[in-house]
């Protein structure tokens, strides 16, 4: 099966529609997926739900599509960089279900891993365990969370083989390699595509089974969350 194609647009064509749940890798604007996000976009599609660490920033990442208002439903641990996103939160034109960034990270590895939910003692006695099981083991409370499991993931990889299998570089390892097992279909976008065998099998983390289209994206942006500079003496 040819997994390689030549952009964004044609590895999610028909992959798309009205309220989906996607996943979407990356931790800031480190390691994000943009080449499919921009394409999600110009798709049109809306409705959508949306699985990340954040919310991206006003213009970049995820915080693309809250602009054009195709999310509903944000499920997300951070999002304090993103005045769009509050303005529609606090318009009640967008959902958002907050997770610990722990329990976050969990959720989507235990969908990966067929794990449908599991206790954990974060949150638990508090507002983020209301509506949820809560269970006693060994005399401390804990709260039942729900295992997450997508219609499509988007991932962005450092290097990749044209068979899927994928590395990530420092930052850019956070929740894209979860994400990639935790979902329908995934599709990865790499910035170095190299040929089956030119990879250490020992440096794989996201082994090729898992992904099911690829794209390259050569000359991919890196964003600067928040400029900071030295003051001039």
């Amino acid at each position: 099966m040819k997994k390689v194609f030549p952009d964004a647009r044609a590895a999610l064509a028909d992959r798309l529609k009205d309220g989906m749940l996607i996943m979407a890798g990356g931790f800031g604007l480190c390691g994000i997926p943009e080449s499919l996000i921009l394409a999600i976009r110009d798709s049109g599609v809306k409705s959508l739900t949306l699985v990340s660490n954040n919310a991206g920033v006003d213009g970049k990442g995820l915080g693309i599509l809250l602009e054009t208002k195709q999310v509903k439903k944000m499920i997300s641990s951070y999002v304090g960089e993103n005045k769009t996103f509050a303005q529609q939160y606090l318009a009640k034109e967008l959902e958002i279900e907050f997770n610990p960034q722990g329990t976050l990270a969990e959720r989507i590895r235990a969908g990966g891993a067929g794990i449908p939910a599991f206790f954990t003692r974060t949150g638990a006695g508090t507002l983020i365990a209301e509506g949820k099981e809560q269970r006693e083991f060994d005399g401390d409370l804990f709260v039942m969370e729900r295992g997450i499991v997508a219609d499509l993931s988007i991932v962005h990889a450092w290097k990749g083989d044209t068979e899927g299998n994928l590395v990530y570089r420092k930052t850019a390892r956070n929740f894209n390699p979860m994400m990639a097992t935790a979902s329908k279909f995934t599709v990865a976008e790499v910035e170095n595509l190299v040929e089956p065998g030119q990879i250490d099998p020992d440096h794989i983390i996201t082994p090729g089974v898992y992904v099911k289209r690829i794209i390259h994206v050569p000359n991919a942006p890196k964003h600067i969350e928040q400029r900071t500079v030295r003051k001039r003496a």
